[in-house]
């Protein structure tokens, strides 16, 4: 996932070393619901919104150590899925952008001194009885731990310091903490390992939501979580809101399911992120023609470049080199005269226009990513085009190589009107489309 600049919210944070394996989830669950929003502005809720949208059993079963959760929350969304959640004791709402292409979760950490305030979104540790620092003498302040490479070291308080670079090359640094989610007063997470960040230019966090062992649902024993992306407005302050799931989706009832790839531990591949949620993705239609593309290029060489995976902190879907050329080289055979000539969006996408959308939309057709057992994404003709600004709007793919990676990402823009669930307990990615605009 890369992070934003001053044109694109990209999120996608893909580290650049990755674990080996993920570790398996026992049988209880965490089952809660969340609305989601996709946006880079988002208004903080009040800890009594969480509350009030708790659905859990644990009434019924007061003294089970594990409680199950069905917990659901609402988002908002322009080109991130912002969440809100309630961190610590008593509870802080914290934004954090809800990433499956990462692992580490972090927050932003300001003590909120009353003369020079920090971001009024940063979590104040003073104010949380359950807070704790790492030492240096924690056992996962080591970076020989095989899988979570995260460089650590010692700062000058002999606490675990970890520097978190993205595929973009932004650099997430901090101090390694241990703190609880507080979803009501009688349901909240074990303490977790968080980043305890101190950037005061940015007030939002990261939700590391892949298959690492120390991402949040490795941590919080989450076995399935799912989020519905509704179709992105571009008008201000008219945010769109989607839904975000921790545990089982009363929806799921018509999802498609497709198998994650797993990678043994002894398959070391330099451009492989074996911690990412990896599908087998067949070929891409534009309109009804199939591109001549092969499968292969979809899936993992033995460097590991090529996986497809799905990432909710990518804004664009990106493509490696030669799926990349065939389908530019059907766009421009579709509609080449109307491509914005010289242009190149955040030095990412060069498939842009300024003319008729809904034209431009005729002409190319529906495009459609093809996936194992029949499974598809359609995108409609009537949102293949990202609105960048200026009146311009661009086919939402770029080239993966400009990013630096090796990897085929679907991002966020094409899951709209989707349920997407990841189902970790059993190994495997449902798709269920929907109107993401209403209320689940």
């Amino acid at each position: 996932m890369a992070l934003c600049n001053n044109t694109i919210f990209l999120f996608l944070f893909l580290p650049f070393l990755f674990s080996a394996q993920a570790n398996k989830h026992p049988n209880n669950s965490f089952s809660l619901s969340f609305p989601l929003t996709y946006s880079s502005l988002v208004s903080s809720k009040t800890s009594a919104t969480f509350r009030s949208s708790l659905i859990s059993n644990s009434k019924a079963n007061p003294k089970l150590k594990t409680p199950s959760y069905n917990y659901k929350l609402s988002f908002k969304y322009s080109m991130a899925l912002i969440v809100s959640l309630p961190i610590g004791t008593p509870p802080q709402t914290q934004e954090m952008v809800l990433d499956t292409g990462s692992q580490l979760s972090w927050i932003q950490c300001h003590k909120k001194a009353p003369k020079v305030p920090p971001p009024t979104a940063s979590f104040d540790p003073s104010l949380s009885s359950t807070f704790s620092v790492l030492p240096c003498t924690h056992p996962i302040c080591k970076p020989r731990v095989p899988d979570f490479t995260l460089p650590t070291d010692c700062d000058q308080n002999r606490l675990c310091h970890y520097s978190y670079f993205y595929a973009d090359g932004t650099l997430a640094e901090g101090n390694l903490v241990r703190e609880k989610f507080t979803f009501s007063p009688s349901v909240s997470t074990p303490p977790l390992i968080l980043g305890c960040a101190k950037d005061p230019s940015d007030t939002k966090g990261i939700l590391g939501m892949n298959v690492g062992r120390l991402s949040f649902a490795s941590q919080a024993k989450v076995t399935k979580f799912s989020y519905c992306v509704p179709t992105r407005r571009n008008k201000p302050g008219l945010l769109p809101t989607g839904s975000f799931y921790l545990g089982n989706n009363p929806n799921s009832g018509g999802f498609r399911y497709i198998d994650l790839l797993t990678f043994p531990r002894s398959q070391r591949m330099p451009n492989l992120d074996p911690l990412a949620f990896t599908v087998a993705m067949q070929g891409i239609r534009i309109g009804s023609k199939k591109l001549a593309i092969p499968a292969s290029v979809f899936r993992p060489d033995a460097s590991g470049s090529g996986q497809t995976m799905i990432d909710s902190g990518s804004d664009f879907t990106f493509l490696v080199d030669e799926a990349y050329n065939e389908v530019r080289r059907e766009i421009v055979r579709l509609v080449g005269p109307r491509i914005k000539k010289g242009y190149e969006y955040a030095g990412l996408a060069d498939m842009c226009f300024d003319g008729n959308v809904m034209e431009i939309g005729r002409l190319v057709g529906d495009m459609t990513f093809e996936f194992d057992r029949g499974v598809e994404i359609v995108v409609p003709r009537e949102q293949i085009l990202a609105d960048v600004g200026g009146g311009v709007r661009c086919l939402a793919i770029g080239r993966s190589s400009m990013l630096g990676a090796a990897s085929n990402i679907i991002g966020n823009f094409h899951q709209q009107n989707l349920w997407v669930e990841f189902d970790l307990a059993n190994r495997r990615v449902g798709f269920g489309k929907t109107d993401c605009s209403r209320s689940f």
